[in-house]
């Protein structure tokens, strides 16, 4: 045991002996990044309307249904279509602004359900008879479609690792031209949530003899609202 105690001691003595020893190495090496990444959009400019559309071309490549919707509309809309679907019992955080204003959209044989019980107490009704699970997106990464949630103890990421459906809500004026932009937007580096996932489509594998599949660890399904709550007179500043 002390011998394992002492290799490791060992690897971690060379890691921090080969690390740069001073800040300024490292403020260089941010400067550098962040240069590059500013120039990148310097060259190719993305309007906050633009990063809508990019958000959804990249969507729909990664096989995700995606829509870009009014403040007012989206509950009616998505509520339409959750009956079409033939979603029968949705997970939602009934707590949420957004998550009320679906409840009171769903249509007759639409059940909202919360997520307040321990996953060991109904672990076998959760994957076995929940249709849908709802999360409401922190931002959105336009150049590769990515949605970025912060799971919480009402919307943990059972809820959209579980259900079939994954049915995420971003708003446009949460969307960021690239990864780069919103780590520097949103201040990741002052202190990130304890669990920060970024979905960019739904599930799918290849494992089995390199045929490309859906739903095998996760939603088979993925549709997007993008809330538009950009101003009218949103002009062309990236």
């Amino acid at each position: 045991m002390s011998a394992a105690l002492t290799a490791r001691e060992r690897m971690l003595g060379r890691l921090r002996a080969a690390a740069p020893s001073a800040p300024e190495a490292v403020d260089t090496i941010d400067t550098v990044i962040d240069s590059h990444y500013q120039a990148r959009r310097a060259a190719s400019p993305l309007s906050p309307r633009h990063r809508i559309s990019a958000m959804q071309a990249a969507l729909r490549v990664s096989h995700a249904q995606v829509d870009c919707v009014s403040v007012d509309a989206w509950p009616a809309l998505l509520a339409q279509r959750l009956g079409e679907h033939g979603v029968r019992r949705l997970l939602v955080d009934a707590a949420s602004a957004e998550g009320q204003a679906l409840r009171a959209a769903l249509p007759v044989g639409v059940s909202a359900l919360s997520f307040d019980r321990p996953l060991a107490q109904w672990k076998g009704e959760l994957f076995d008879t929940v249709d849908a699970g709802f999360t409401v997106a922190r931002s959105g990464i336009a150049a590769t479609g990515t949605l970025v949630i912060a799971p919480d103890a009402a919307a943990p990421r059972t809820v959209s690792l579980a259900p079939p459906l994954h049915v995420c809500l971003v708003y446009a004026s949460s969307l960021h031209v690239d990864l780069h932009a919103a780590a520097r937007a949103e201040r990741w580096a002052d202190g990130m949530p304890s669990n920060l996932v970024l979905v960019s489509g739904p599930s799918k594998t290849s494992d089995i003899q390199q045929t490309l599949a859906y739903g095998a660890h996760g939603p088979r399904w993925l549709w997007v609202l993008i809330v538009d709550d950009l101003p009218a007179h949103e002009g062309g500043q990236p």
